[in-house]
């Protein structure tokens, strides 16, 4: 999962970067929900601390895949190993964009407009899908697990 994650993650920036030569077009429309739309992301998450300490960002980012590399190494649940392989691909992606770029491209931006107002969700990477998704099943997977174990436990 983790080379896949890096692999989509780093071929579609190419295809957005030099095939679509989006920073030049700066957003094109997909779907009347979804644009991409070229963001140079300068902080983190969402764009958070925009451009402070980013050599810090891509040690703490490295230092978390390897611990969640020794993780997915030890877990005795496919689920957990997947959901690690997801955040460190992703991870990985991130930091490598910002090696090479000082910052990481983002471009997938998905909105509605309802009623007159739109509401705009911020513009992100396969990398961060990959990781929040990563972390979301792994949660989802951890709360079934310890109520599956506590109902065997009760009754």
């Amino acid at each position: 999962m983790m080379v896949v994650v890096l692999l989509a993650d780093q071929l579609s920036k190419y295809w957005i970067l030099h095939g679509l030569d989006l920073p030049r077009k700066i957003s094109v429309a997909i779907l009347p929900w979804l644009n991409f739309t070229w963001v140079e992301n300068r902080g983190v998450t969402f764009g958070m601390f925009g451009g402070r300490a980013p050599l810090l960002f891509m040690v703490v980012s490295l230092l978390a895949c390897l611990v969640l590399l020794g993780v997915m190494v030890r877990s005795r649940s496919r689920v957990v190993s997947l959901c690690c392989g997801a955040i460190i691909g992703g991870a990985l992606g991130n930091v490598l964009d910002r090696s090479r770029f000082g910052w990481v491209e983002d471009f997938i931006h998905c909105h509605v407009t309802i009623g007159g107002r739109t509401w705009s969700w911020y513009v992100f990477n396969v990398a961060d899908a990959a990781i929040v998704c990563g972390v979301f099943i792994w949660m989802a997977y951890s709360f079934y697990s310890d109520w599956k174990m506590r109902r065997r436990t009760v009754g």
